[in-house]
Parts: C-alpha cells; structure tokens; sequence
C-alpha cells in the first residue's frame, strides 16, 4: 500500500486536501515537522513523497536557521533516481527543481525588472487540453488557484512546463514519469486560509497594499469552494497517475 510522506516546514502550511484524499483511499501518512528538529526520514518503497511551501527558499541553504534544507534536497535527488512518486508545492517545488538540476530565483516582471510577489486567487492555464488527458480531467482550460510566492522555478533540461500564469511561467511542470512541481498552493482547505491571513499579513500587505487582507477574504467567500473542489480533482488525478505505473502523461488514443 502506498504510504504519504509528508514533509513539512511551517505550522499552517499543513498536507489539506492530499491528507483528505490520501485518507480516502485509505493510504497511512507520516507528517515530518523539519521545523520542530525532526529528522529526515528514509525513503519506504511504497512511500510517494510531498514536500510542502514554507517562507524558506532556495537562497537560504547553508543557513544555520534552517539545517534541514540541504538534506532535503539530497532526498528529492534519491527520489528521483529511484524514480519514486513525489509532488513538491511552493517551495517543494522549487527544491524539486534543484533537485534535477535547476534552481528558484526571485519572481521579476517589467524593464528595469522589478521583484514581484505573486499572492492571492488567480487563474493558471494548463498546457494540455483537458479533454485529452487523463491527469486534467474534470479540470477546465484555465482555473482559479492560490498563489502565495516571490520566487520562480528555473527548469532543469528535460523537465516538461504543464502550467502558467502571465507573471511566472512555471506554475506546474513534471520530471519524468512521477515528479511533478506546483508553484501555486492546491492543498489548502478553505477554513485555514485565516490562518494564512493572520501570520502572514505583512507578506500579503506588502504584495497587494493596505486592501489586500481583505481582498483575499472577498475573493474566498466568491471562489474557495470551487477552489477547493478542483483542487481536490487535482489532486486526485495526480495520485493516480503517480502511483499507477501503468498509466502516462500522453494523450487518450
């Protein structure tokens, strides 16, 4: 049976919606607190990894606050060598993509370049039709996510883009059969989004203004159940495709 290991760096930046749908499908989950001093745990045969977001990022390995990172990513390499499923969100994401051969930089847009923080509900678009493959499916051309994030991913060679938005082209993007990165944030469940607002009102302050706290709120009451609920076929979909080798990422024939 399948088990999820979850890695996780923050408090309230918890395993949601993969822990709701993992437990439907019965699977056990082990949650890693790196940020309490727990150890990095050995890779199980059967374990199909999640590395979850955190305010951390790629700049701050060789940190003495953050001792954990560098094992982190020497994970993520054993990971992919042994070709074992995994899913990295936010900075799972950009820690899988070093991992490979890449790496994160600070998000930037206009001439002269200017940092940018990505925050807030906003729409990615897939690269794929969902009509034709499997892993989109019940998903539309273009959805409504998450976003919480400063920096991008640079791709390693041989990763394939699966997502975008018009201000960080690599908000989705797989390597090989069985790694995928999410830049956005599909894993939260509604009710913790106040959390996210509270310890982190300086950060959503400083991206969308003195309005932004309850902007976000607004967008919440509009779009999060649907938000939820297309995160969780995500999410779904995934998981299948992950853990069932028999399945690929082509086109239905």
């Amino acid at each position: 049976m399948t088990r999820l290991l979850v890695l996780q760096h923050l408090e309230r930046e918890g395993p949601g919606l993969f822990a709701l749908e993992a437990a439907r499908r019965g699977w056990p989950i082990r949650t890693v607190r790196l940020d309490r001093g727990e150890p990095l745990p050995p890779l199980e045969p059967d374990d199909l990894l999640l590395v979850l977001g955190g305010p951390m990022g790629v700049a701050d390995l060789g940190d003495p606050a953050y001792p954990w990172l560098e094992g982190e990513v020497g994970l993520l390499r054993q990971a992919l060598e042994r070709q074992q499923p995994l899913v990295g969100v936010c900075l799972g994401a950009q820690l899988l993509a070093l991992a490979a051969g890449g790496t994160a930089i600070p998000l930037q847009v206009g001439e002269p370049p200017r940092p940018l923080r990505e925050v807030g509900f906003g729409a990615i678009s897939w690269c794929h039709d969902p009509a034709v493959v499997p892993w989109l499916r019940g998903l539309a051309a273009s959805e409504l996510v998450l976003h919480w994030h400063g920096d991008r991913c640079v791709l390693p060679p041989g990763a394939e883009l699966l997502a975008s938005t018009l201000h960080c082209r690599e908000q989705a993007f797989r390597i090989g059969a069985r790694a995928v990165g999410l830049q956005f944030h599909v894993e939260l469940l509604p009710e913790q989004l106040e959390q996210w607002l509270h310890h982190d009102s300086d950060y959503v302050l400083g991206a969308l203004g003195p309005a932004g706290v309850e902007r976000i709120r607004a967008d919440a009451e509009r779009w999060g159940v649907r938000v939820a609920r297309q995160g969780q076929r995500l999410i779904a979909n995934l998981l299948d495709l992950l853990t069932d080798q028999s399945t690929s990422w082509a086109k239905r024939r």
